[in-house]
């Protein structure tokens, strides 16, 4: 059995950006508009010596949450079932934006997991805006990484822990 290891967070912080940097191919459309990934998307990864499973989830919003497309509980559900499912966790937020409460909300629902946690802080274009992106994002207490995923930056440690996690967790 494969390890599974989920890309979950917020609408429009990058996930299937990422999803398909890791892949190095792309399998799943990315859009600047939310909603685009409705349910989960998976793709084998390799890196080396290590293969795993990866799974894309649309942007995790509270039912509660009025957003107006009528779609929320249900990429909810499979963002949720994408978690139980996988033995890991990429927690993926926008530097840019800093932590919001949809953030705070796919937090908890990492934590409740009690499954082991990545968090990756997109959108930092190099390492003289990493501090600043990434300062509040200590606090949440997860090992955390800087990247890019539209420019590149990070990404090969990125792609380097993700495997060296899929390693320490596999079933």
């Amino acid at each position: 059995m494969p390890t599974i290891i989920a890309l979950i967070g917020r609408p429009n912080v990058g996930k299937s950006t990422l999803f398909n940097r890791l892949l190095r191919r792309s399998r799943a459309i990315v859009h600047d508009r939310p909603g685009v990934t409705r349910d989960r998307i998976y793709g084998e990864a390799h890196e080396g010596e290590t293969h795993y499973t990866l799974v894309d989830t649309g942007g995790m919003l509270l039912a509660s949450e009025p957003q107006g497309h009528g779609l929320e509980r249900p990429i909810l559900e499979q963002a949720r079932e994408a978690v139980a499912e996988a033995q890991a966790l990429v927690l993926v937020v926008d530097g840019r934006e800093g932590l919001t409460p949809l953030d705070k909300d796919a937090v908890d629902i990492a934590r409740q997991s009690n499954k082991p946690v990545l968090l990756v802080v997109n959108k930092v274009d190099g390492s003289e805006q990493e501090a600043m992106a990434t300062a509040e994002f200590h606090a949440l207490g997860f090992e955390l990484l800087a990247v890019s995923g539209a420019h590149g930056y990070g990404l090969d440690t990125l792609r380097a822990r993700v495997a060296d996690l899929a390693r320490e967790v596999a079933p």
